[in-house]
C-alpha cells in the first residue's frame, strides 16, 4: 500500500475550553478524493484550516506527503524556523474558500499568476502561460483581463480554483465552495471540480453540504460529529445504507430539507 498523502494521528484541536477535534486519526491515500460531511460545527472545516496552517493543534501529529506538518518535533522549532517549515509545507497544499478571496484590484490573470511569481520564483511569462492554460481548463480564459467585480459568483469561484491550481499542489482542499453562490451558478463550479477529479491525480479533500455531489465526486466519505469520525466508507454505503444512528439522523434531516442524496 502507498504511504498516505495526508495522515492525522490522534489530533486534538481546542478553541478555548471547547474541543473541536478529539483524538482524530485519519489517512488519505495519494490521489484519493475524500468528502467530509456532517452538521455545522462538527469539525469539517477545521480539518482543512489545520492542513492549510491557518490553525494550530494542541495535540497529536499531522503529516503531508510523508513530511511532518504538525508534530512534537516541529513544535520545538524556534518561531522563525517553524514559519520557514510551514511556508515550505504550504507549497504542497492548495485551498479554495467559500468567499473566493480574490484580490479586488487585480484582474483575473494577475490573481492567478501572483503566487507562483512571488512564492516559487516562476518567471512572469511562464506564470502567464500556465495561468492561461488553467483559466482555459476552468472556462475562464475569456475573463482573464476582467476584475473580480465584473464576474459572477460562479466565475469568481472558478478563477479561485485556477489560482489554487497555479501552485501545482499535491493536495487540494475545497471548503463549501458553492455555499456562497446563487443556486443557478452552483452547477458550473461543480462541473469544474468533476473535471479535476477525473483528469488529475491530485489528492482532494472536500467539505460540502451538496450530498449528491459528494456521492458522485468522492472515493470515500467521512461523517463527522462533535469532532469525531462517526462513520466512513464508500459513498454508496454511507448514503444508501448507513450503519450508525447519528449518520441516519443526519441524512434524514438532509432529505427533510428537500436536498437530494
Amino acid at each position: 500500500m502507498p504511504s498516505p498523502m495526508v495522515q492525522f494521528n490522534n489530533v486534538h484541536k481546542l478553541y478555548g475550553a471547547h474541543a473541536v477535534l478529539t483524538d482524530l486519526s485519519l489517512s488519505v491515500s495519494p490521489g484519493e478524493k475524500l468528502a467530509l460531511i456532517g452538521a455545522s460545527g462538527s469539525g469539517k472545516t477545521t480539518i482543512l484550516r489545520i492542513l492549510m496552517t491557518l490553525e494550530t493543534i494542541q495535540g497529536g501529529s499531522i503529516f503531508v506527503g510523508g513530511q511532518p506538518l504538525w508534530s512534537p518535533e516541529t513544535a520545538g522549532l524556534s518561531p522563525r524556523r517553524r514559519e520557514m517549515h510551514l511556508h515550505k509545507m504550504r507549497t504542497n497544499i492548495g485551498m479554495v474558500f467559500q468567499q473566493f478571496n480574490l484580490f479586488p484590484h487585480m484582474n483575473v490573470l494577475r490573481n492567478v499568476t501572483l503566487a507562483p511569481i512571488l512564492t516559487q520564483g516562476v518567471k512572469e511569462a511562464d506564470a502567464r502561460a500556465l495561468a492561461m492554460e488553467l483559466l482555459e481548463m476552468v472556462g475562464m480564459a475569456h475573463k482573464a483581463h476582467a476584475l473580480p467585480a465584473e464576474l459572477s459568483g460562479g466565475q469568481k469561484q472558478r478563477a479561485a480554483i485556477a489560482r489554487a491550481l497555479a501552485l501545482k499542489p499535491k493536495v487540494m482542499l475545497f471548503d463549501e465552495v458553492t455555499s456562497a453562490l446563487d443556486p443557478e451558478l452552483v452547477e458550473e463550479v461543480l462541473n469544474v471540480m468533476r473535471k479535476l477529479a477525473l483528469e488529475t491525480d491530485m489528492t482532494m479533500l472536500l467539505v460540502t453540504h451538496e450530498m449528491s455531489f459528494a456521492r458522485d465526486f468522492a472515493d470515500r466519505v467521512l461523517f463527522l460529529d462533535g469532532g469525531r469520525i462517526v462513520e466512513e466508507g464508500p459513498p454508496g454505503e454511507i448514503f444508501r445504507n448507513p450503519q450508525q444512528e447519528r449518520t441516519k439522523l443526519f441524512l434524514r434531516k438532509i432529505v427533510a430539507a428537500g436536498l437530494s442524496l
